[in-house]
C-alpha cells in the first residue's frame, strides 16, 4: 500500500470496520462505510450506492454478489431496537462506491486503499 491513507472517523480506518462472516469471506458493512467516508445521511449514501450498483452491473459483474442487502439492529431510545437496511459490501463494492460517491475529493485516496493498492 502507498502512503496515501483512507480517511478515518475517529480510531476507525477501512480495515478495522472490516466483518467476517460465518464461511470466512470478508464484508463491510454500509453502515459503517457510510460514516467513515462522511455521509451523515443514509439517504444520500444510498444514492451512491445505487450509482455503485449499476457500475458493477456495466462492468459484467453481478451486483448480489458484492451488495447483499441485509438489516442493522439500531439501539433507539428507552431500550428499544430498530433494524435498518444495510449491506454487506464486498472489497470490490467498497471501491465502486468510493469511485461514484459524493465524495470526489476522497475518491481516489479510498479507491487506492480500498482495492489494495
Amino acid at each position: 500500500m502507498n502512503s496515501k491513507q483512507l480517511p478515518t472517523l475517529g480510531d476507525k480506518s477501512f480495515e478495522s470496520i472490516k466483518l467476517t462472516n460465518e464461511h470466512g469471506a470478508e464484508y463491510w458493512s454500509a453502515r459503517d462505510l457510510q460514516l467513515l467516508l462522511g455521509y451523515s445521511q443514509w439517504r444520500r449514501f444510498e444514492q451512491a450506492i445505487e450509482r455503485a450498483v449499476s457500475s458493477c452491473q456495466q462492468s459484467g459483474n453481478k451486483p448480489d454478489y458484492h451488495f447483499a442487502g441485509a438489516g442493522k439492529p439500531i439501539a433507539g431510545g428507552k431500550g428499544a431496537v430498530q433494524v435498518v437496511e444495510d449491506f454487506h459490501l464486498s472489497r470490490f463494492a467498497c471501491y465502486l462506491i468510493a469511485q461514484n460517491g459524493d465524495v470526489w475529493r476522497l475518491a481516489g485516496d479510498c479507491g487506492q486503499v480500498v482495492a489494495g493498492d
